[in-house]
């Protein structure tokens, strides 16, 4: 199909689907219960960062996630940092993630002062390719004093960062089972994946550490907000009181033991994030039927939409297409824009910002491809 048609054709079906208003990448859904709730939580006096609605909203998603303990966060990269610093990444450290994420994933590692290294991603997936991690940590690295250090630099590899880019799940039983095997502590970030399953578990079971994100155009929302889920009850401990200004318990004395972070979510964040999470399985289907639309449309087209791995679920939190050249997508790109339905390329790769160029990159050219052809559609559950 001829790229100007098929672009008519996506227009067409999208407003037919969405109405004939601009059409969001991804906008938030809200209702009364929203409303509800948020006066109730302005009623009660209790906004800031103390209420009975912070614990409901970590014990939900505690339930949702499977995890033992949930500590939300005033973000998903407010989530990452912890995680983090958590762990003990500091100066003299590298952390292993993939170079096509959102800035985030990177900016977390900086604010440790650690340095990223990036590997590139798989092709089905966009998420960190495993074959690259074994390949690096088997050519780059070596043991040495207890940890695991970096042959090139000589600073100490101290986790690794997966991402499961627009929601699809990484392949996180292959990269566990490479960290363990050279000892290196596993994080994901999850801060689009919340609803995706691997297998029958939903991600985070692969990791220490997990985070998300609930900003505006995340499948739910608080607002601004993230959380950080484990089933480690000194890691949880050590998350909740970095989050707290590290302050120590006490009746009235104010005394922090250590730098601390004012991390913690607003109770009238978690306000919104627990009406939200009344409709998390409604957000979920509403994207499944939203995606086989998509599948359906492009089927046979030239363009390749994106799905679920076989053996995973995904929660199609953001959906993508790839064409086979880059003037394609930037035809696609111009003229739905000018339509008013809002598409979008995906990020530019992390090792092609000013700020990371110094980094060290193992590349395939699996992301490159992925930038100069892929482009992300409207995903609103409604």
């Amino acid at each position: 199909m001829q790229i100007s048609d098929l672009t008519d054709k996506f227009i067409r079906e999208v407003r037919e689907y969405y109405g004939n208003e601009f059409i969001p990448l991804h906008r938030p859904i809200f209702d009364e219960i929203e409303k509800q709730y948020l006066f109730d939580c302005i009623d009660s006096n209790f906004v800031s960062s103390a209420g009975k609605e912070v614990d409901s909203f970590e014990m939900q998603l505690c339930d949702i996630t499977s995890s033992k303990y949930a500590k939300s966060t005033v973000s998903g990269t407010a989530a990452l940092h912890l995680a983090l610093h958590a762990l003990g990444v500091g100066s003299n450290d590298e952390v292993l993630t993939q170079r096509l994420s959102f800035v985030a994933t990177a900016n977390a590692i900086s604010y440790c002062n650690a340095a990223p290294i990036f590997l590139d991603v798989e092709p089905e997936t966009g998420t960190l390719c495993p074959h690259l991690l074994r390949d690096f940590l088997e050519k780059n690295t070596k043991i040495d004093n207890g940890g695991r250090k970096n042959l090139s630099t000589g600073k100490n590899i101290a986790a690794c960062v997966v991402m499961h880019t627009f929601g699809h799940p990484a392949r996180m039983q292959e990269i566990k089972s490479i960290c363990d095997e050279f000892t290196i502590p596993l994080i994901e970030d999850a801060a689009e994946a919340l609803g995706s399953y691997i297998g029958e578990e939903h991600v985070g079971k692969n990791s220490l550490l997990t985070t998300y994100s609930f900003n505006g155009n995340k499948i739910i929302t608080t607002g601004g907000g993230g959380c950080v889920t484990t089933d480690d009850s000194l890691l949880a401990e050590r998350i909740r009181h970095l989050a707290t200004t590290a302050k120590t318990p006490h009746q009235y004395e104010y005394f922090h033991d250590e730098i601390g972070f004012n991390y913690r979510m607003p109770n009238l964040n978690a306000c919104l994030g627990l009406a939200q999470l009344k409709k998390l399985d409604y957000f979920l289907n509403n994207k499944r039927k939203l995606a086989l639309i998509y599948k359906n449309l492009f089927e046979n087209s030239g363009a390749h939409f994106w799905t679920e791995r076989e053996g995973c679920k995904s929660n199609y939190w953001l959906n993508a297409i790839s064409f086979n050249t880059s003037e394609q997508k930037q035809y696609f790109l111009e003229k739905t824009n000018k339509k008013g339905v809002m598409t979008r390329p995906v990020w530019t790769l992390l090792d092609k910002l000013p700020h990371f160029a110094y980094c060290h990159v193992l590349k395939t050219g699996v992301a490159e491809k992925i930038y100069d052809t892929t482009v992300n559609i409207p995903s609103s559950a409604i």
